[in-house]
């Protein structure tokens, strides 16, 4: 295993060639699918780097909320049965906590950029609780 580079960093690089270089040669079809595979890296690059520390405080929060152990997948499945049931409600803080942490953590790998998530997050900075 090398140190350097790190995946996110080659997949960086990659994505920010095939915006850079690759496209004035390419025809614009081939430079819009090019833009679509450079932002699919951003994307791989994002998960990469940010979903596996965002899946651990996910998993701490189910595990505070439901009480009990178990993978990510296991909790998500037992979180939204409660839900659905009726056994969680929608009236405890720390359930809507939850749902919206969980909220900005997916939109912080899959639409960084998206104005409702910058708004959220300029709002959450203004008022910590």
């Amino acid at each position: 295993m090398q140190d350097q580079p790190a995946p996110v960093e080659i997949i960086k690089a990659v994505a920010e060639f095939i915006r850079s270089v690759g496209r004035r040669e390419m025809t614009p079809n081939v430079a819009y699918q090019a833009r679509v595979a450079a932002n699919a890296l951003d994307l791989v690059g994002r998960e990469l780097s940010l979903a596996p520390g965002e899946e651990v405080l996910e998993l701490e929060r189910l595990r505070a909320i439901l009480g009990r152990d178990g993978t990510l997948a296991e909790l998500n499945a037992a979180f939204t049965e409660a839900l659905d049931r009726g056994v969680l409600s929608m009236s405890r803080a720390e359930i809507r906590d939850h749902l919206w942490q969980t909220t900005l953590a997916k939109l912080s790998v899959d639409q960084p950029s998206y104005s409702g998530y910058l708004a959220a997050l300029k709002m959450r900075r203004a008022d910590p609780q």
